[in-house]
């Protein structure tokens, strides 16, 4: 390949069916003879600028709640599919009263505010940047209005982040921008600070900076549990590739970021700091798990599901690293992030519409194909439709409208089989590599870092694994526990 094919971007028109159809809406694909770059309006600027728009569609979607729907019975927000936390955390979690969180007693049973140190940092400064004049659904209008200005931000880092993570593919962040459940579901919740903030450790990590990776998902950790999870793919890889000081870097920089957030709360309002914890423990099966679905049709109460899960995850998690090491070829960083917090995702004992967002970026990394991503995303936006249909048809009372249970069971169905559906490909792309379309160009992992083109130190062999020598600059690769030189 030479230079200037290693420097030219991926044109997704000229590889992917899918993309070349949707294209002609704009005029068709590129042709040859195209002039490519030296226009102000650049592959990443244009992804921002569509994410931006999508994110403003969403914002449109939920406005029959923000007029009304929000402040006049339940009912309304679910036919209309527009429900949101934020403007009634803004009241129960005390924001309205002025009630610090983690350190003030919160009215009622909850007691304190159940989210991450840095999810609540978020939630208190957009509450100080609320006007407080005006009647309460005035004051819960604008704290989400504040709040989708500061989300809106956040969606902009992803678009920045996924597109230049693969230096050769921005236009897969395209993937993540024009992504229905994205729209859906971005203001529903405060996930997308957490999903910023890992987006920007991916691509840290992309460019060899090791420990701003640690830190950002430190940061993220501290918003959201779920991002931890990526330092178990990269123990993995850079086991396989003997990258230890780079892990060592990343895995410092996460524990000690995490500490400087969490320790004063920690230390001055532990009970406070403690609720995340403890309420994520003792949360029964809820919304949208593969344990309701079983809990309902089997007609009986599903007990022990907090060991079912961690058990199940745990297993699954150690499968995915064992697929690292025995795989005929190292597997992306992407591909098995992906793998292991979709295993998260289907086993966590609660479903919430917008967990979808955590996996869209990741997906437009690990697979980007349209095809795929499409089938996937169809699910959840049948999952996202069936959730509050389900809903409206249990507040509606006698009047039953809405989804009944067996089409919520559906619903659940669609989420978990267009999962494992995109989980299966991606599976397929780490078995057979040259079906990964990352790689067909000839690039090993854009998304790598260190790991990009790192030859193998330590391998478990199989059958089908042709054996690989290392390079003496290298040193000498492991198989099984005994050195081969």
């Amino acid at each position: 390949m030479t230079k200037v094919q290693e420097d030219r971007p991926v044109l997704p028109t000229r590889q992917d069916e899918v993309a070349a159809a949707g294209s002609e809406l704009i005029g068709g694909p590129m042709g040859r003879y195209a002039r490519l770059g030296g226009h102000w309006l650049t592959p990443v600027r244009v992804i921002v600028l569509v994410a931006i728009g999508m994110f403003a569609l969403g914002m449109v979607q939920k406005l029959p709640c923000y007029d009304w729907a929000w402040f006049r019975g339940a009912g309304s927000q679910y036919t209309h599919a527009c429900y949101s936390d934020i403007p009634h955390l803004y009241v129960v979690r005390g924001f309205a009263d002025g009630l610090t969180p983690y350190f003030d007693r919160l009215p009622g049973d909850m007691q304190y505010l159940e989210y991450p140190v840095l999810t609540g940092l978020f939630m208190q400064v957009a509450s100080w940047l609320t006007p407080t004049g005006g009647s309460m659904q005035h004051r819960e209008q604008m704290y989400w209005m504040v709040n989708a200005g500061m989300l809106m931000a956040c969606a902009a880092v992803i678009a920045v982040c996924v597109a230049r993570t693969h230096r050769r593919r921005p236009w897969d962040g395209l993937l993540f921008a024009l992504a229905p459940a994205f729209a859906l579901t971005a203001t529903i919740n405060w996930d997308l600070l957490a999903i910023a903030l890992t987006a920007a450790g991916m691509l840290m990590w992309s460019r060899g900076r090791a420990l701003a990776f640690g830190i950002l998902i430190g940061l993220a950790t501290a918003a959201k549990l779920y991002p931890v999870l990526l330092l178990g793919p990269l123990f993995v890889l850079c086991w396989r590739a003997g990258k230890w000081r780079e892990f060592g870097l990343a895995t410092f920089g996460a524990v000690a970021s995490w500490l400087v957030v969490n320790l004063p709360v920690m230390l001055y309002a532990r009970d406070g700091w403690s609720k995340f914890y403890t309420f994520s423990q003792e949360r029964p099966i809820d919304f949208g798990s593969v344990w309701l679905l079983i809990s309902q049709r089997s007609g009986n109460p599903l007990e022990g599901a907090n060991t079912y899960a961690t058990g199940l995850t745990l297993l699954l998690c150690a499968a995915i690293g064992l697929l690292g090491l025995t795989a005929q070829r190292r597997p992306r960083f992407a591909q098995l992030v992906f793998l292991v917090v979709a295993v998260f995702i289907l086993l966590n004992k609660v479903y919430s519409p917008q967990y979808v967002l955590w996996l869209i970026p990741l997906a437009a990394l690990a697979r980007p194909r349209w095809r795929d991503v499409l089938i996937w995303q169809t699910c959840e936006v049948a999952y996202f439709l069936g959730i509050w249909y389900y809903l409206a048809y249990t507040t509606s009372g006698e009047k039953h409208q809405g989804l009944p249970l067996e089409g919520y069971q559906l619903a659940i169905a669609a989420h978990l089989i267009g999962t494992l559906y995109l989980c299966a490909v991606v599976v397929r792309d780490i078995l057979l590599p040259e079906r990964d379309v990352v790689r067909q160009d000839g690039s090993d992992d854009p998304s790598g870092g260190v790991l990009d083109g790192a030859e193998d130190r330590f391998v478990l062999a199989n059958a089908t694994r042709a054996p690989q020598e290392a390079t003496p600059s290298e040193g000498p690769l492991v198989e099984w526990g005994v050195t081969r030189e």
